[in-house]
């Protein structure tokens, strides 16, 4: 109990308290407000150099500026500076893509500006790591890191169905096999990033036939060989137990009678993968369409051999370019076929001609010349040419017109240079229809005999 003589005291101390109170209060709120005030103003406007780092010395000369209404990639970069920041190359370090193309054009742009720091940030160090770049500036000091142009940037093909894909830089002035530079992609919750570098072998050590020998890399190599018309090359990666020689002719053939080439956008689309088994669609489309129309497509199994063996190619199913092939050169003529089954087993080359002619067309001499490469590699090689009519006329004019077909084809091999003695001549006449003659109601059919004027070629090897 309180005394009354002292209720005065304790009434001002009292009030003292409750004023102190009072200040520590409203100072606590005025922080409080002020803080929230910070956190939601709008951001002040930040004015960021043009080139990071250290102040230029030279006012008069403050170097580039860059243009906000002009992209990042396209900014001018300080031709000064020894090394060209990521930032002005329009990168960040990790950076990732939902579009793989973009991610390979800034890594080539990185690459030609000489920016080996950019570079290994922009990669990863885990894909850049210190052997790497030591590689790269190597290389770089054989020749500048140029990628050629218009055509050195090539997505590949897929690895996995649209989560593995690999690209290539193509370099000007390198030699080939040391010319490019491979980017293996992944693609994690649709962004892309770069999974491995690939670079090419250094000097002294010997180009492999493929610089990369897993399936993707083995198909690939094998269809810039069919591009270039190079069937030997071709041949190395296929298994001839059940891939024959004439079906490797035969996509030479047609590759250069369609005008077919790769399509620009997944050439090679992964379609399984069983461990020692993996299968490939190719995406063809024809010389100047626009990619991504035109398509025809041809499918391709690669398998694992024991080791040490390579992936080898062993089994290419052409049906379904074989009919867009037939509706671009013959019409829609499916039978009209450079692919055709020999009676006695295997596949044979056909060759066909207009109406009681024996000479060959243009058409025909490009696919005789690719036969006439695959035997001048190798005179052990022989042929045998079998000469067809259709139906019309008698039977003896018929034997000497197949007969004169099949010698006007020996006759162009061996001015070519492909010895007589490699060369096997019949004429078959009428007697092996491919088609019918005649319809069903016995009227003359003129595609179906169309499709029985021609000479067989046949690999005997």
């Amino acid at each position: 109990m309180i005394h009354r003589s002292k209720l005065p005291y304790f009434f001002l101390a009292l009030s003292a308290v409750l004023a102190v109170a009072a200040v520590v209060v409203m100072v606590v709120r005025s922080g409080v407000i002020e803080r929230f005030r910070r956190a939601n103003a709008p951001a002040p406007a930040v004015s960021t150099p043009a080139t990071p780092g250290p102040a230029n010395p030279d006012p008069a000369n403050p170097g580039p500026v860059t243009d906000p209404e002009i992209p990042a990639l396209q900014q001018p970069l300080d031709p000064d500076s020894p090394e060209t920041n990521l930032r002005d190359l329009g990168l960040e370090p990790g950076v990732t893509e939902t579009d793989p193309e973009t991610l390979v054009n800034n890594i080539a742009k990185a690459l030609e500006a000489g920016d080996f720091n950019a570079l290994s940030r922009l990669l990863d160090n885990n894909v850049c790591d210190e052997k790497t770049l030591a590689q790269l500036k190597s290389l770089a000091d054989q020749h500048p890191l140029k990628v050629h142009q218009p055509d050195g940037i090539r997505e590949i093909g897929e690895l996995e169905l649209n989560t593995r894909t690999r690209w290539s830089l193509t370099l000007d002035d390198a030699e080939p096999g040391r010319d490019r530079i491979y980017l293996d992609l992944l693609n994690r919750d649709g962004k892309w990033g770069v999974e491995k570098l690939i670079l090419p072998p250094p000097p002294g050590e010997p180009v492999p036939r493929a610089v990369l020998a897993d399936p993707l890399g083995i198909a690939d190599s094998f269809l810039q060989a069919v591009l270039k018309q190079d069937f030997e090359f071709a041949c190395d990666f296929i298994d001839p137990r059940t891939v024959s020689d004439v079906k490797i002719a035969t996509l030479c053939i047609i590759f250069e009678e369609g005008k077919y080439q790769l399509r620009n956008n997944k050439p090679l689309r992964a379609m399984f993968n069983r461990g020692d088994t993996v299968g490939y669609l190719a995406n063809v489309n024809t010389v100047g369409s626009p990619d991504g129309t035109d398509v025809a497509q041809f499918a391709m199994t690669l398998r694992q051999p024991p080791a040490p063996s390579n992936w080898i190619i062993s089994e290419i199913n052409l049906d379904t370019l074989l009919a867009d092939y037939a509706e671009r050169v013959a019409g829609g003529d499916i039978y009209y076929s450079p692919l055709v089954k020999n009676p006695l087993g295997g596949e044979t080359l056909a060759l066909y001609f207009e109406f009681d002619e024996d000479q060959i067309n243009p058409r025909t001499r490009r696919q005789l010349e690719i036969v006439a490469q695959v035997l001048r590699a190798d005179p052990g090689k022989k042929i045998t040419l079998s000469g067809h009519t259709d139906a019309l006329g008698t039977v003896q004019y018929n034997n000497q017109l197949s007969g004169r077909r099949a010698a006007t084809v020996a006759d162009f091999l061996t001015s070519v240079g492909v010895s007589a003695t490699q060369i096997v001549t019949i004429a078959k006449g009428a007697s092996q229809p491919r088609r019918p003659n005649v319809t069903e109601s016995g009227e003359d059919d003129p595609m179906g005999r169309r499709a029985n004027r021609r000479t067989e070629i046949y690999l005997d090897f």
